[in-house]
C-alpha cells in the first residue's frame, strides 16, 4: 500500500523519508530497478509542484526492496521521463493504486 503526499519542496520530502529509515539513493540503482522492478516496492509517495514552472514538478519515491532495504528515487513528475527507472516506477504506482 503506497501513501501520497503533497510537501513545499523535495528536500522537505527527502527529509522526511531519511527520517523513516529511507537512506538508500536509489538513483545511482537506476539499472537495478530497471532490469529487477518486481523486487521493489513503492511505498510513499511525495510531490512536489513548482509554483510557476511545470519544469519544476519533481516526484520523490519510498521504495521498499524485497529485501528490506528503503530508499528513495527522484525523478521528473511526467511519465514521459528520460530514467528508464522513472518510467518502471511510474508503472509500479499504477499497479499499486489498482489493487
Amino acid at each position: 500500500m503506497e501513501n501520497r503526499y503533497h510537501y513545499a519542496s523535495v528536500l522537505k520530502a527527502l527529509e522526511e523519508l531519511k527520517s523513516m529509515g529511507f537512506t538508500v539513493d536509489y538513483n545511482l540503482q537506476e539499472e537495478t530497478i530497471y532490469n529487477n522492478p518486481a523486487n521493489y516496492e513503492i511505498v510513499h509517495i511525495y510531490r512536489y509542484e513548482g509554483e510557476s514552472n511545470p519544469d519544476d514538478e519533481a516526484i520523490v519515491y519510498g521504495i521498499k526492496s524485497t529485501t528490506g532495504e528503503k530508499g528513495v528515487f527522484v525523478a521528473g513528475f511526467s511519465p514521459n521521463s528520460e530514467s528508464k527507472a522513472a518510467l518502471v516506477l511510474h508503472e509500479l504506482s499504477i499497479k499499486g493504486n489498482k489493487q
